[in-house]
């Protein structure tokens, strides 16, 4: 039986994302909302709300119970000071977490995703069908010759 982990992440979450744009709507605002205070415009993909949602879910599914405060900081970024010199240190800017609850919400009354008490999420039984099923999907699909002892 094919899990979550034997899938590669990208087609995985490509794959994910076509399922959940059926299920998940995004609201008016993602299309202008900045994805984090170190970005300067809101991501330019169509399908970003969608490919975030799949990425979110997988991420719950393999490391819960987790947080939104943990996911704003896995989907932030470290940048630099400036290019020219390298003595300036890293700043690290943690991830809009507004866009992260407002998909585990929607993941929540989807019922892919639920809360673990104070602990964080968890995906459901639900969830992992979804993702499971998905990576099933995507290993029949790759023509990897590594990949076909999971089929």
């Amino acid at each position: 039986m094919v899990t979550l982990y034997d899938a590669p992440a990208d087609e995985l979450i490509d794959a994910l994302a076509a399922t959940l744009a059926e299920r998940l709507e995004e609201p008016e605002w993602a299309s202008f909302t900045k994805t984090g205070t170190d970005r300067e415009l809101p991501p330019e993909q169509e399908d970003f709300w969608f490919r975030r949602a799949a990425s979110i879910l997988r991420k719950v599914a393999m490391d819960g119970p987790v947080g939104v405060e943990a996911l704003s900081t896995a989907y932030g970024n470290t940048k630099r000071g400036s290019n020219r010199y390298s003595v300036a240190p890293a700043h690290k800017t943690d991830a809009s977490k507004k866009v992260i609850r407002t998909i585990l919400q929607q993941l929540e009354d989807e019922d892919l995703v639920s809360q673990e008490g104070s602990a964080g999420r968890i995906a459901t039984p639900a969830g992992r069908s979804l993702l499971d099923e998905t990576a099933g999907e995507v290993i029949e699909e790759l023509d990897n010759p590594e990949l076909e002892r999971y089929v």
